[in-house]
Order: structure tokens, then sequence, then C-alpha cells
């Protein structure tokens, strides 16, 4: 298994469980312990989408190894997971904000769909990262230099 990929779910899964205990602690009122364990979530999240990134940059993109048959609904369930990451990310911030510039009215409205989402893109994340590299061998991987410059073989 390639050891990057599995740094970069080590911190979604850190960040997930954060979250999901954050959200434990809000419910039963200890404000100061929420507030730490949301930062550290949302700071290993953060640390994620870096190395993400970096990766994706730097090594590049791996390509379903799968069988073909699946080659499809693993797609759609990639972008599903993509679509679900990004939105939980844009409200994250939203979140985030408003609860620093202490609107705790609006915070509240807004942070169980926010953590919600953020959930439900990790869990699927995780789906991805196993059908990637451990369920089936990895496809080929292209960096976004050799894939703009030559096209992605794979």
């Amino acid at each position: 298994m390639q050891v990057w990929p599995a740094v970069n779910e080590g911190f979604m899964i850190v960040s997930a469980i954060l979250i999901a205990t954050g959200w434990v602690y809000i419910r039963r009122g200890e404000r100061e312990t929420h507030k730490k364990l949301m930062l550290t979530g949302s700071a290993f999240a953060t640390a994620f989408f870096i190395s993400y990134v970096l990766r994706t940059l730097l090594v590049g993109d791996t390509t379903f190894g799968g069988p073909h048959r699946y080659l499809m609904p693993y797609t759609i369930f990639l972008q599903a997971h993509a679509t679900l990451a990004t939105v939980a990310a844009i409200i994250g911030i939203i979140t985030i904000r408003r609860a620093l510039l202490g609107r705790f009215q609006l915070h509240r409205r807004i942070a169980p769909w926010t953590a919600s989402v953020w959930l439900v893109a990790a869990a699927s994340g995780l789906v991805v990262f196993l059908l990637l590299y451990v369920i089936y061998s990895p496809g080929s991987t292209t960096n976004l230099f050799r894939a703009i410059s030559l096209g992605h073989i794979g």
C-alpha cells in the first residue's frame, strides 16, 4: 500500500472522530471542550486537504484498478464523495467563522448540517480509499504536469 494515501486517510479519519466527539461534547453543554475538539478536527481536515492537493500536484491521481464493470459505479460514487467533501469544506468555513465571531445563533443553525455532511464525506472518503488501495490494486498514477502535457494514460 502506498504511504501517502494512507497518511491522508489517517488525517480524514482523525478529523471525523474529533468532529463527532466535539458534537457529543456540545450536546453535553461543554463548550470549551467542544471548541477545542472542533478546531482540532478542522485542523486535521485542513491537513488532509493540503496533503491531498500536494500529492495530486507532485505524485498524481491514482486511477481505479478494480474490475472494469465497477468503473462507472466507482466514478459516480467518487463524484458524490467529492461533491460532499466540497460542500462540507465550504459550510465548514462558514460554520467556524460564525463561531469565532461569536455569532452562535447562526452557528447553531448550520453546525449540525456541517458536521453531518462532513461525517458522510469522511465515510465515503474511506470507501474510496479502500476501493483504490486495499480492496483492489491501485491503477496507474499520473501527476498533473504529465496529464496536462501528455494526456492521462491509465
